[in-house]
């Protein structure tokens, strides 16, 4: 069955950075685009950054624009998630997706950013 493991949380100070992870299974990765949302507390799930592909095109929300930045490798199934300048804001649960497939979310991977 489609499985999403994510991976690389960890606690750290504000201006710090982490690389997720994101293990898939089940699916032909390279034929999906692949997503990045996170889940701050008592909040939504909030989209983060895709990437299309053959890593053709990326785009990011506003609010993690020019600070985070994601990638694929296609040989290894895998996406990431490169954190920079990591804020405050940016602490949540992050889970990574492919749309259009029934797949439930992975258990995610928690950051705290924190001094």
């Amino acid at each position: 069955q489609v499985q999403f493991v994510e991976s690389g949380g960890a606690t750290v100070q504000p201006g710090g950075s982490l690389r997720l992870s994101c293990v898939t299974s089940g699916f032909p990765f390279s034929n999906y685009a692949m997503w990045w949302y996170r889940q701050a507390p008592e909040k939504e799930h909030e989209w983060v950054a895709l990437i299309l592909p053959s890593g053709v095109m990326e785009n990011y929300a506003d609010s993690v624009k020019g600070r985070f930045t994601i990638s694929r490798d296609d040989s290894k199934n895998t996406a990431y998630l490169q954190m920079n300048d990591l804020k405050p804001e940016d602490t949540g649960v992050y889970f990574c997706t492919a749309k259009g497939l029934n797949a439930s979310w992975g258990q995610g991977t928690q950051v705290t950013v924190s001094s």
